[in-house]
């Protein structure tokens, strides 16, 4: 990360760095061993919350499953071949139990391994969100230092409000509905990209957008906030003073400053792109595990369901814990500042 003291001279470095002298001590083991604590509490009650969100749907998963006009002596042998018999605690330790041995069940209704259909639907949901994740910072950092620079110290209001405005619509919109004015469009419309499915590289297209379109616009909106604080700070109105080159100065000394609140947001937002993901997998129906979650719920299928919630939520508590950890490094007086509140 870039410092005063790249632009500064010694003399005016130490002057201008008074008051961040005092240096927070290093990260620790406690840190780490704390942040850790938090992810396996967080985990136990996602465990506790998928198994009883899943039974106090009302309905019965097995009439369902095997019709209105089954023979209930058909019904019930089904229900105590699959365990629904047994109380919601017994029900409970055998699921916590097949948790730990890495088996997530079988589904009621295809009869297929629940891990299987997660294995084939768990990777085109990952990439269908990290692309998004990465298309939204590659767009929204240049936007937001572009803007700040563009609107420094009260300079082009119009360029200021048509900013906001823009990224403020953007951000109020439902990514389902880009989803669907982008499959109108452009694939039903001028048939540029593939409405639907997973056939190719031009495939990505269509849902990544539809993803990416207002976490940039939030992204861009926080980037510009952060370059205006960066902007009015000692070292560089120095810089400006200094007249160092327009690349230099906003791609060196200032791009790197303001990244830490930007990539933290820009982690957070790929939890949230992984959820976010279900109903615009829906619209393309991309094969993924956002179809299948929404299957798994309508039909009370208890195994995919339960699992889908719990890898869906484990991903968001990964990504957080991960994302802790490298604002910690990243900025250790940040994270520890933090931790202490929480502590408190």
């Amino acid at each position: 990360m870039t410092t005063p003291s790249d632009v500064l001279t010694p003399h005016e470095a130490a002057t201008a760095t008074a008051a961040s002298s005092r240096r927070p001590r290093r990260l620790t083991p406690r840190f780490f061993a704390r942040q850790l604590l938090r992810l396996a509490g967080s985990l136990t009650v996602l465990v506790v919350a998928s198994f009883a969100m899943i039974h106090l749907i009302p309905g019965d998963p097995l009439r369902q499953m095997l019709g209105p006009t089954a023979p209930k002596e058909l019904v019930e042998q089904r229900r105590s071949e699959l365990g629904l018999d047994q109380s919601l605690l017994t029900q409970f330790t055998h699921y916590v139990r097949q948790l730990l041995s890495g088996d997530l069940g079988t589904s009621f209704f295809s009869s297929q391994p629940v891990t299987d259909i997660i294995g084939q639907g768990l990777p085109n949901t990952l990439a269908l969100a990290v692309l998004a994740t990465l298309t939204a910072l590659a767009v929204a950092v240049p936007l937001g230092l572009w803007a700040a620079v563009r609107t420094h110290n009260g300079r082009r209001r119009g360029t200021e409000t048509a900013f906001t405005t823009l990224t403020g619509a953007a951000v109020a919109i439902p990514e389902y509905l880009y989803g669907l004015a982008l499959l109108l469009v452009l694939s039903l419309g001028l048939g540029l990209l593939p409405p639907a499915g997973l056939t190719g590289p031009a495939s990505f297209v269509l849902p990544v957008t539809a993803l990416a379109i207002a976490p940039a616009a939030m992204i861009a909106r926080l980037a510009r906030v952060e370059t205006l604080r960066e902007l009015d700070t000692d070292y560089m109105r120095l810089a400006h003073a200094k007249r160092l080159p327009a690349w230099r100065l906003y791609g060196v000394h200032l791009l790197p400053n303001t990244l830490t609140a930007t990539l933290t947001m820009g982690g957070l937002l790929l939890s949230g792109l992984i959820t976010g993901s279900v109903l615009v997998e829906n619209v393309f129906a991309w094969p993924g595990l956002g179809l299948r979650t929404v299957e798994a719920i309508t039909q009370k299928d208890y195994p995919v369901a339960q699992a889908m919630i719990l890898v869906y939520g484990a991903l968001v508590l990964v990504v957080n814990f991960l994302v802790d950890i490298l604002l910690g490094i990243l900025d250790p007086k940040s994270a520890l500042s933090t931790s202490t509140r929480r502590e408190g």
